[in-house]
């Protein structure tokens, strides 16, 4: 049975304010949303912008239809949204557990640091044609694509998080002879939570470009395939519902992440 809180009228007063500007920022995003779309639909309606070039809601609406009632949408989608998944959670995994490594020896940082910067600034599209030749083409290479694009980000965010922790606190767990592996679970790792949350936000982003990127070198499904015939023969109504799609997947995406950061926050 849940015991109910009783507030003061202050706190009371300050959590409805809270709550109703949340209400207001959620409405205003709604009418933003709308008039986008009401405004784009009624531009390409009066011909004072031309559908063929920039199409429209209702043009986007029905290829999703069509598209789908062709059973190909779904195809794509679950491409994208496989590669997507397992590129992320590799990048992730993978990229956290180097970043421990270098933080582990200091040593190993230093010489390592510099390529790090370096790989980060190469453009991972150029890695292609290799990727293609050391993996093979399709859903492998697109999962590499997406996983170089976010991998070098998760480790140098990661080990920055690692060695900005209080050198003080580490002293005092150094102090009362905590092994490393101590001072690892039960202070760098807490302590780089936020950190590591920021991480998942952001690749969860740069891996659904990743995953587009590979799929435009080589795929034959996935909604990088799909933008990339639409524009081949000039239908970019196909183009645009494939990015409206992309959109609605990469906010689902998000919206998994938000609990984690809530739960981090109230930590």
């Amino acid at each position: 049975m849940k015991t109910k809180i009783n507030y003061s009228k202050a706190h009371a007063k300050y959590l409805k304010n809270l709550k109703t500007e949340k209400i207001i920022i959620a409405f205003w995003q709604i009418v933003v949303i709308v008039g986008f779309l009401g405004l784009w639909q009624l531009l390409a309606d009066t011909g004072a912008i031309d559908p063929f070039f920039f199409s429209s809601p209702s043009r986007i609406f029905q290829t999703i239809i069509e598209l789908g009632q062709s059973g190909t949408l779904f195809l794509h989608i679950w491409t994208s949204l496989y590669e997507t998944i397992i590129g992320f959670l590799l990048a992730t995994v993978i990229g956290v557990f180097i970043a421990i490594l270098l933080w582990w020896s200091e040593r190993l940082r230093k010489v390592m640091e510099p390529y790090l910067i370096i790989l980060n600034s190469l453009p991972k599209i150029a890695l292609g044609p290799m990727i293609i030749l050391w993996v093979g083409s399709g859903t492998s290479a697109t999962i590499v694509m997406c996983v170089l694009i976010c991998i070098v980000i998760t480790i140098i965010s990661m080990l920055n998080a690692f060695i900005s922790c209080d050198k003080d606190k580490i002293l005092l767990m150094k102090s009362m002879h905590a092994s490393k592996w101590q001072i690892l679970f039960k202070l760098i790792l807490p302590n780089a939570l936020p950190d590591f949350i920021s991480v998942l936000k952001i690749n969860v982003g740069m891996s659904w470009v990743g995953t587009i990127m590979g799929e435009y070198l080589s795929s034959k499904a996935g909604l990088g395939y799909l933008i990339n015939y639409g524009s081949q023969v000039l239908q970019l109504d196909i183009v645009m519902a494939s990015i409206v799609i992309l959109c609605i997947l990469a906010a689902g995406m998000y919206a998994i992440v938000l609990p984690f950061e809530k739960r981090a926050k109230r930590n």
